[in-house]
């Protein structure tokens, strides 16, 4: 086997996480253009960052200097944001880095995280990837989490309970006294708000409450800074000390360090266009809605998931897609026959519709 014979035994068969589609691999593939591809499989945000961040990556002169990596002035600002005391924050390439970091110093081989699944991806890529057993505990019809089943399976070696709020590919939201019953089990529990600012609803008041409470936020979605790569974390302070010895050093590179700070001082432009996605999120369901073979479900995210009830939603994936219109095709229980729709803007609303008119009528 060669040097493959060093790999570790339990990643030999480690399938990696699915990431959404670039539009540049669909170059010569597809009938459409590049430029002219529709992107809504990742949850970007389609008006893009604040003018302000893109004149000031221009004027920065010290590319050449590493940025601080104990993150004193990054965490200040963001603790003026969440409204928390900045000892409580560490911040990440991505709220994925933090997830990775958390998960590998809490869960040793053997510990259990628990999932509720339908969900995000990174939590179980990360958590096989660090040698954690994945309990998997499934919604109910509605996607709400069963929260006596989840009390039921855990044990002494349950490390995590993860819980993304609102859920992704779902959309639905975890109520704050569903949260609180989980954190009552002592259990740390962490919740991803990657679309609070879409949703309005944050359990960051119980954190000064409670020490088994995580909180994650990201800039990739509201503030549309997914190509920077931040995320932050509010944690217990003992855990955040953990969080930022253990972490890559110089792990928010000083491009994110700059839109972060020009994006906090334009959150009024930035929440204009979260209004705008908001209103297209609502134009859109009801025009879903109007499809027969499609079930839209309720969302409180910039995405829609729906059912598709006439037909395979891998085909239908694959039709849009050679339209030159991108969603996320999930081959997972529960969503198998379902595809997430990212909000766009109007005009890629209408051309969403009308594909899908072509594809399977009305």
């Amino acid at each position: 086997m060669g040097i493959e014979k060093l790999i570790r035994k339990d990643l030999i068969a480690f399938g990696g996480y699915s990431a959404a589609t670039s539009p540049e691999t669909l170059d010569g593939k597809i009938d459409v253009a590049t430029r002219d591809i529709v992107k809504l499989d990742a949850n970007e945000n389609p008006y893009g960052c604040s003018p302000r961040v893109q004149k000031a990556l221009a004027r920065y002169k010290q590319y050449n200097i590493y940025p601080d990596d104990g993150q004193e002035r990054l965490r200040k600002m963001l603790s003026d944001y969440a409204g928390i005391d900045s000892k409580y924050i560490v911040a990440g390439s991505g709220s994925n880095q933090l997830i990775d970091l958390l998960v590998r110093l809490l869960v040793a081989k053997g510990d259990e995280v628990i999932n509720c699944t339908p969900t995000f991806g990174i939590y179980s890529f990360s958590t096989r990837l660090c040698g954690g057993t994945l309990v998997e505990v499934p919604r109910r019809d509605d996607f709400s989490i069963d929260i006596g089943k989840v009390k039921s399976v855990i044990t002494p070696k349950t490390k995590i309970i993860f819980i993304a709020n609102p859920n992704n590919p779902t959309a639905t939201l975890t109520g704050r006294k569903d949260v609180q019953a989980l954190l009552d089990t002592g259990v740390p529990v962490v919740v991803d708000e990657a679309y609070y600012e879409f949703s309005q609803k944050t359990v960051i008041p119980l954190v000064k409450k409670y020490d088994n409470l995580i909180v994650l936020r990201t800039f990739s979605k509201w503030a549309g800074l997914a190509g920077l790569r931040v995320g932050y974390g509010l944690f217990p302070p003992q855990i955040a000390d953990f969080i930022l010895r253990i972490k890559i050093p110089y792990n928010v590179n000083v491009a994110a360090l700059v839109a972060v700070e020009e994006s906090l001082k334009d959150v009024d432009y930035l929440m204009a266009s979260v209004d705008k996605i908001i209103a297209e999120r609502e134009c859109l369901f009801t025009e879903l809605k109007k499809i027969k073979w499609l079930k839209p479900y309720p969302s409180e995210a910039n995405f829609i998931l729906c059912d598709v009830l006439k037909g395979n939603a891998k085909k239908l994936f694959q039709q849009l897609q050679s339209k030159g219109i991108l969603v996320r095709y999930f081959d997972q229980t529960r969503v198998k026959n379902c595809i997430r729709i990212s909000v766009g803007k109007p005009e890629h609303t209408d051309a969403l519709i009308k594909a899908l008119r072509q594809i399977g009528g009305k």
